[in-house]
């Protein structure tokens, strides 16, 4: 099944999303991301079901942050050392992240892959 993606943006009390497909727009809020996820799901496969379409289990929903909200929401990965580990500038990178400058699509890439690398190794992590 395909992966749908929704924008998620920080509110002043908790998260919305949003996601257009070609019935239109789905959308949504939560206080918490784990209630926007289940609040999401439930929309989507609302306006799945009246348009007789199959629907969508939480694997197929993918959230899509901006850099500020996702370090945000992800405040445990050290910014300073994910930097050095992509071999960026930390200065940079928090501006980026606070949204003083706005990144090249190469620039949110090269972040993007950096993220992707580190979970990728911390899942494949173990201990003696």
């Amino acid at each position: 099944m395909k992966k749908v993606k929704f924008i998620v943006e920080k509110t002043n009390t908790g998260y919305s999303a949003y996601h257009e497909n070609s019935n239109g727009v789905v959308a949504t809020t939560g206080d918490s991301i784990s209630e926007l996820k289940f609040n999401i799901l439930e929309a989507y496969n609302l306006q799945s079901d009246y348009y007789h379409k199959k629907p969508v289990s939480d694997d197929n929903i993918i959230l899509a942050f901006d850099l500020g909200q996702f370090f945000e929401y992800y405040n445990v990965i050290n910014v300073r050392g994910l930097a050095a580990r992509m071999k960026m500038n930390y200065t940079l990178l928090s501006q980026y992240i606070t949204g003083a400058k706005t990144p090249s699509a190469k620039q949110t890439k090269k972040v993007l892959m950096g993220i992707k690398q580190l979970g990728r190794e911390l899942y494949e992590a173990d201990f003696s």
